[in-house]
């Protein structure tokens, strides 16, 4: 019998110690279901978290390409207006426009990718920022030159003006300088003798009129071949010629005028002596004439002479 309470009581304490083994495995597997869950929870929490912050990340990264993109274009314009290269800036917004249109499939290397070409485009505009104050002063220096070369050339023209009207009155002078003059002039009747008689004379006297003069010395006129005209003008104001005994007609203040006479000559600044003989066809009327002599077109001197 004792033997038989014996094998109970061993029973019983097999059956005890897998109860307790039981437990002891029941709550291992409780308490690694529990950190199971713990672990699931916090890792589902950093993904949470890590694609909060991702998103973050983009959208901020999205408003730095948007405001890069748009002083871009403010810089484009700017350099562009002032002859600048423009071809650098146009592919960085061309980058960053392409960029932006493919948002959506950006992850995390991009983004990365993106934030760091964010620097480099801020560095680029920085550096055309210098390069704006750089054109900006170059249109500084050129606009200066341009007033100055501008003013230079009001005045060289003002000098030129002021030049060529001096020239123009100097020619002038000259012209008038040398401007050959008739001196000493005589007017004598000579009638059919020969006989030589001084104004006054009478009609009867004057078978020729004969006109002497000199030459006035002059430095300035040129050596060169002349035509001297003499035209004799009668008291009405008439000039007396005759084409059959060598009169004709000259250009005078644009106007064509007669000649009583005309002789060629070379001058040559001699105080040459010149000697005219006209005949008229008729008998001179009483009153007083004029004898003018002529060069050119202009008048070398005068003397009167009375017809009685």
């Amino acid at each position: 019998m004792s033997e038989n309470i014996s094998n109970t009581t061993g029973n019983q304490s097999k059956n005890s110690r897998k109860y307790i083994i039981m437990l002891v495995i029941f709550g291992i597997i409780i308490i690694v279901q529990g950190v199971f869950i713990y672990l699931n929870h916090q890792e589902l929490t950093d993904t949470v978290s890590q694609r909060d912050a991702t998103e973050e990340d983009l959208a901020t990264t999205i408003q730095q390409l948007n405001d890069i993109r748009d002083e871009l274009n403010q810089k484009i314009a700017e350099i562009d207006s002032l002859g600048g290269d423009i071809s650098e800036l146009e592919a960085a917004r061309d980058e960053i426009q392409a960029a932006l249109d493919q948002e959506q499939k950006q992850n995390s290397a991009a983004i990365r990718t993106l934030r760091g070409k964010v620097s480099g485009y801020e560095e680029l505009l920085k550096r055309k920022d210098e390069e704006i104050q750089r054109l900006q002063s170059i249109n500084e220096e050129l606009l200066t030159e341009n007033t100055t070369l501008k003013t230079e050339k009001n005045e060289l023209s003002d000098s030129i003006s002021t030049i060529s009207q001096t020239a123009e009155e100097l020619n002038s002078k000259v012209e008038m300088a040398s401007r050959l003059k008739a001196e000493n002039i005589e007017v004598f009747a000579v009638n059919k003798r020969g006989r030589e008689r001084e104004s006054p004379f009478r009609a009867r006297q004057l078978d020729k009129l004969k006109v002497v003069f000199n030459i006035a010395e002059n430095n300035v006129a040129p050596i060169e071949g002349k035509d001297v005209m003499i035209r004799i003008v009668a008291p009405n104001g008439q000039v007396i010629f005759d084409v059959e005994r060598g009169s004709g007609s000259f250009m005078l203040n644009n106007k064509e005028e007669f000649f009583t006479a005309n002789k060629e000559i070379l001058f040559d600044n001699s105080r040459q002596q010149l000697t005219f003989e006209y005949e008229n066809g008729s008998e001179y009327k009483e009153g007083s004439y004029l004898l003018e002599v002529y060069t050119d077109d202009y008048l070398m001197g005068r003397q009167e002479f009375v017809v009685k």
